[in-house]
């Protein structure tokens, strides 16, 4: 079974870091980073930093004075966002970056002032877990920052996708498209947070425009830009198969050529207690 969370190998993180990067995650990012204050009360965690898309965005807002510790449990795509930023003046000289399993955090309790992670806890599968590390690294009125997406009746660029898939490969839980879509029940985060000793602040619904060149690049980006082109070719259907029916049917919604279409979240923002 290909391991759809941290199996970032090969080309996937330069498709998701040149197509999805400034589709979406750099525009949440930009949100996501917004919400921080310039000077927490401590150096700030990144987690899931992916390709480093939202870390240039907290390094550009945070006071130089301050660390910022990026980490992933993806090895290729930590690989990936610190070869990126490398040559970035004013970027790299004040990142470290960290190989870390968001539920098993190599760092001291209270470590932080602040804990960010943009499109990441979706995928933890113990994410009461993965929310009592990250308020144990914090220091007491430290933040953690987070935003996970709404529902698929809310991300029309996924829910077409998700239709495609699931007439191409029925009753396929692994290629199923609708996961990262499943977690914002608010009274499930309200209750998590609280149990982790996390107090919410703010639970706010961000709507953004989602935009590429053409269908087929988001398409692509989409399904190259992750492991699931590896799911696809282990049941014998190509990888530019799926990509070609995705497209057309991205088109219908958002248009071919320029794509457009919108994707909506929820931003959280809790403090330590």
């Amino acid at each position: 079974m290909v391991d759809v969370t941290a199996n970032f190998s090969g080309s996937m993180p330069e498709y998701y870091d040149r197509i999805m990067g400034p589709a979406q995650f750099d525009p949440f990012g930009k949100d996501l980073a917004g919400r921080l204050s310039e000077t927490p009360p401590g150096n700030v965690l990144e987690v899931a930093c992916g390709t480093g898309v939202v870390t240039r965005r907290l390094r550009e807002r945070l006071d130089p004075a301050l660390g910022l510790v990026a980490t992933d449990l993806s090895k290729a795509m930590l690989e990936y966002a610190r070869g990126k930023l490398r040559e970035v003046p004013g970027i790299a000289q004040g990142i470290e970056w960290r190989e870390a399993d968001m539920c098993k955090l190599p760092f001291a309790d209270g470590a932080f002032g602040a804990v960010v992670c943009a499109f990441g806890v979706m995928f933890v599968p113990d994410k009461p877990l993965a929310f009592r590390e990250m308020r144990r690294v914090l220091c007491p009125g430290g933040t953690l920052l987070f935003n996970v997406w709404d529902g698929l009746a809310a991300n029309l660029h996924s829910s077409t996708t998700n239709d495609v898939i699931q007439a191409m490969f029925p009753n396929d839980p692994e290629v199923r498209f609708d996961a990262p879509f499943k977690f914002n029940d608010k009274a499930v985060l309200r209750r998590m947070l609280a149990e982790a000793g996390l107090s919410e602040e703010r639970m706010d619904t961000v709507k953004l425009p989602i935009t590429t060149p053409t269908a087929r690049d988001y398409a692509t980006g989409q399904l190259k830009g992750t492991p699931r082109g590896a799911l696809f070719e282990a049941r014998g259907v190509k990888a530019d198969e799926v990509i070609d029916r995705v497209a057309a049917a991205l088109a219908k919604v958002g248009g071919e050529k320029p794509f457009r279409s919108s994707g909506q979240a929820l931003v959280i923002e809790a403090r330590a207690a």
